[in-house]
């Protein structure tokens, strides 16, 4: 065989043998390295899907490993944190839980952990027409109409009294269902602030309440003058009694300008008083005056 054959294989061989055994080092060093740095820590997932309203068991939630870098912000590492805490947003089958979907321990279970501080849940019976056909579903929103007869008024009226308010449960139903499907329920509970709860539970006792479903980008909020019956056979509506003013006080004077005040007239200046009567006397070479006393001064 030809030695130069010989001699370039022999050459070729021992240059990758190189090459491999460099790239290998390098290979081993970075996944050492990598291993090093990543440290593994528990973390609380869910075994199955947890609805709104449900209390976590320990047959709920799992501990799995995951790297410390990929630890979410606000998830727990002992099934202990998160024993018997209400669920009050949904949790997906293998989801790590958040604090963020968890209300407190001890806040109540169903419909109660998803009402904020400072509000109040109000239940309104409502049929399928006036609960728009069954499609209320929770999460939505609708404004509140009453029909009943006002205190001063001719004839029924109805009013728009609500709006914008959100629908916490539809029935027995605290979440949507998966395919949206329409659902009777006879009691829809609304989110209200406790000025809202009285007026809405006032209409419910006074009137007749219908829910109209709005659009849940829609947050405006329209000025409603509320309709008549009289209005719907052409009648048109009574004007408002003007309201009856007081008796108005008096306008002061406009302060007149400078220029158009009247000048001062000076008081008239009293007369001297007459000259007394006087009678000249001549005795010889002298001269005298006596002045005979007025009778005023008598």
């Amino acid at each position: 065989m030809d030695r130069r054959f010989l001699t370039v294989l022999g050459v070729s061989l021992v240059f990758s043998l190189i090459v491999t055994t460099v790239f290998y080092q390098m290979s081993a060093h970075g996944g050492t390295k990598k291993g090093e740095s990543t440290d593994q820590k528990d973390i609380v997932e869910a075994i199955k899907p947890l609805g709104v309203g449900v209390a976590i068991k320990p047959t709920d939630v799992k501990i799995v490993k995951i790297s410390a870098e990929a630890f979410p912000k606000g998830a727990f590492s002992k099934v202990e944190e998160v024993l018997d805490r209400p669920v009050i947003s949904n949790i997906l089958e293998d989801e790590p839980v958040l604090d963020g979907r968890l209300a407190a321990k001890g806040s109540g279970l169903g419909l109660a952990p998803t009402i904020p501080v400072g509000m109040r849940a109000v239940a309104v019976h409502v049929n399928d027409v006036a609960g728009v056909a069954g499609f209320v579903l929770p999460g939505m929103y609708v404004d509140v109409l009453v029909t009943g007869h006002p205190p001063n008024g001719d004839s029924e009226m109805t009013n728009t009294c609500l709006q914008n308010m959100l629908v916490l449960s539809a029935g027995q139903v605290i979440q949507p269902d998966a395919r949206g499907q329409a659902m009777p329920a006879p009691l829809v509970t609304l989110l209200a602030d406790p000025q809202q709860a009285e007026l809405l539970t006032l209409a419910n006792s006074e009137g007749h309440i219908q829910l109209v479903l709005r659009n849940s980008s829609d947050k405006s909020v329209e000025k409603i003058d509320g309709r008549f019956v009289t209005e719907l056979y052409g009648a048109q509506r009574k004007p408002a009694p003007a309201p009856t003013a007081a008796a108005a006080p008096k306008p002061r004077p406009k302060p007149l300008e400078a220029a158009e005040r009247p000048v001062p007239v000076p008081p008239p200046v009293a007369a001297p008083p007459p000259p007394p009567d006087q009678i000249v006397v001549i005795r010889g070479s002298t001269r005298t005056v006596e002045v005979i006393p007025s009778r005023a001064n008598e």
